[in-house]
């Protein structure tokens, strides 16, 4: 089985594969935890959710935080007696990246072309990817990554709303009641969900336009990606999808390492 790491700037989301099939999944909060605190965690947590962590036999780790890969990769070596594949610059994607420097592409959005490629094949794909930051990317049929646009994320842009005045407060995100609110809390939390859903529908509608013709697929995924049910916005909605990129690139590698 394969653990597979998804480490963003607040949160590290899990999963175990056992082939194409997610059998477990689990998260925990991205911080300066030292290795032999995230190989406690992880192992439990692998125990807690009903799999042997002794049937791990590869991990992989996509991580948009360089400070924290020395130590996950201790941790690997130590708890799992594995050498961990790392999604980085260099590796098999099976992608054509049209960065002009495609180092500075993150991990993540390379792990979501890669998932949205093989689920999706021979469709033209606009990503966006939910979480600390609100990112878009564009993949031709051809797999060519085009590139894309980085936003502030929801909880990005409420934090500063909070922080940054005297009296708005911080709220939970979450859809609104209604377009016009009638509390201060209400307001805000309008203003981050249809800033949000315009901004998508805008934003794809052009690049779709400009970049495909007009024939593309639009794909939500990342944690705030949900946030979004009934809104009409996204064709599919994958949450995981970067858990899956990362897994399908550690078996193209290890494929490549063999030949």
């Amino acid at each position: 089985m394969l653990l597979a790491l998804d480490v963003g700037n607040t949160q590290i989301f899990a999963g175990v594969f056992k082939g194409d099939e997610v059998v477990a999944k689990f998260r925990g909060t991205s911080c300066n935890a030292t290795a032999d605190e995230f190989g406690t965690f992880f192992k439990n947590a692998i125990r807690e959710s009903g799999v042997d962590p002794k049937e791990i036999t590869e991990v992989a780790i996509c991580s948009v935080v360089p400070d924290l890969l020395y130590t996950l990769r201790h941790m690997a070596v130590k708890y799992f007696g594995l050498e961990p594949f790392l999604l980085q610059g260099g590796v098999k994607t099976g992608l054509n990246i049209k960065y002009k420097n495609p180092l500075e592409v993150g991990a993540d959005r390379i792990a979501n072309a890669i998932a949205g490629t093989a689920m999706f094949p021979d469709r033209n794909l606009i990503i966006v990817d939910l979480g600390t930051a609100t990112t878009f990317c564009a993949v031709s049929r051809t797999k060519e990554y085009l590139g894309g646009l980085i936003l502030p994320g929801l909880r990005i842009s409420m934090e500063a709303l909070s922080t940054r005045t005297a009296k708005l407060p911080r709220v939970e995100i979450m859809k609104p009641p209604e377009l016009v609110g009638k509390t201060t809390v209400d307001s805000i939390q309008s203003g981050l969900y249809y800033s949000n859903l315009l901004a998508i529908k805008g934003i794809a509608a052009k690049i779709k336009e400009e970049y495909f013709g007009g024939d593309a697929l639009l794909l939500g995924t990342g944690g705030f990606s949900k946030l979004f049910d009934g809104a009409e916005v996204f064709d599919k909605v994958v949450p995981d999808l970067v858990l899956a990129g990362t897994a399908m690139a550690a078996r193209m590698n290890k494929e490549k390492a063999k030949k």
